[in-house]
């Protein structure tokens, strides 16, 4: 337990910050589209990672700066266009929420777009194969007891995520908060995208 709570706290204090992948997960589990497999892929995602950083990764990516800058320009690009989708859409949005009445994504473009809001985003990196992967290198042999800790707070923080959304659901029936809501993620989305240029 020494190595895996603060494996826990840690993972969670570094993924609650709002994000792109998060509130990507929130509107998936809003609409009730593909919850179980967003929140699984987000989920397994971080655990590849976690564990990449924890098993030496991460000083893969620091002695590859060229790396880091072509994942950068690409994460920005994506998040800006995604940003601008999102602004579209609060300025189209004419109804509220209803999961019935919507018609659901692709898997496959679903799943797509979530990998891409995972591994295109330069400070997943940063956080889970660099920051995660250095601190376990304190917990010397219990540094995997360390990554489970944060590959926990993961899995619990994505499922928790993604289906509690529906207790916001019957908020979003209204059409002002969907678009606010899409106001809110473009406005987070093009701010990243900046931020990572």
């Amino acid at each position: 337990m020494s190595a895996f709570l603060p494996g826990l706290f840690l993972g969670l204090s570094l993924i609650v910050a709002i994000g792109a992948q998060n509130a990507f997960v929130l509107r998936q589990g809003l609409q009730r589209h593909h919850v179980f497999a967003v929140c699984l892929v987000c989920a397994l995602s971080d655990a590849v990672l976690v564990m990449a950083g924890i098993s030496g990764f991460g000083a893969l990516v620091t002695a590859l700066p060229k790396l880091e800058l072509v994942m950068t320009l690409a994460g920005a690009a994506f998040l800006f266009v995604y940003g601008l989708k999102s602004l579209w859409a609060a300025y189209k949005a004419t109804s509220g929420l209803d999961p019935a009445a919507r018609e659901a994504g692709s898997l496959t473009k679903t799943l797509a777009t979530c990998l891409a809001f995972t591994w295109l985003n330069p400070h997943v990196y940063l956080d889970t194969v660099v920051l995660l992967g250095s601190v376990s290198t304190h917990y010397g042999e219990n540094r995997f007891i360390f990554g489970l800790g944060s590959i926990t707070a993961s899995f619990a923080f994505f499922f928790a995520l993604g289906y509690g959304a529906r207790l916001l659901a019957p908020v979003f029936a209204r059409p002002v908060a969907w678009r606010v809501l899409d106001l809110i993620i473009g406005v987070i989305m093009i701010a990243l995208s900046i931020k990572l240029l």
